[in-house]
């Protein structure tokens, strides 16, 4: 049990970081706008690449901010590295699946909004564990503390246009 202790108390963000850098590029890639921007010209779209991977990187940030945040308030005592970085990851990882997918199928099937709805559910429930976990909290609150963020996610990073 002390193991589980010590390894909940450490941070992961440069898992965090390359997660996000990694997630963030195929979500450029997939984009039919880059390919035209890149046909166009070259050096706008990988300006629009960096551009883009600072935005990723910064909204992953605060989204795993917010979660703490929400999860101190509901009386969580949990530290912000740890849970930060932990949540980025398994955001990225949860992600990954649907980002691969989309990159060969267009956004509107059938098949990818299946596969966008199953990741997004699938990490709430993980994200509820981990700040269970984290925080020391029940899992009602520990749930509470999770949507707020995973609906900003869904808005801004996942699902697009919702049908």
């Amino acid at each position: 049990m002390e193991v589980l202790d010590e390894a909940r108390d450490r941070s992961a963000w440069s898992a965090a970081v390359l997660l996000s850098l990694i997630s963030g590029g195929i979500g450029v890639l997939s984009v039919d706008a880059f390919h035209g921007q890149w046909a166009a010209d070259r050096s706008a779209a990988l300006q629009l690449v960096g551009l883009a991977e600072a935005g990723v990187l910064a909204a992953s940030l605060a989204l795993g901010a917010v979660t703490h945040a929400i999860a101190r308030t509901l009386g969580g005592s949990g530290r912000f590295a740890p849970t930060a970085s932990l949540f980025i990851v398994l955001f990225w990882v949860t992600d990954l699946p649907r980002l691969a997918i989309v990159a060969w199928l267009p956004t509107d099937a059938t098949f990818v909004q299946a596969a966008t709805w199953t990741t997004w559910g699938f990490g709430y429930v993980l994200a509820v564990l981990l700040i269970r976990g984290q925080h020391h909290l029940p899992t009602g609150k520990s749930a509470l503390s999770v949507t707020v963020q995973m609906l900003a996610a869904l808005a801004l990073l996942r699902l697009g246009p919702v049908r």
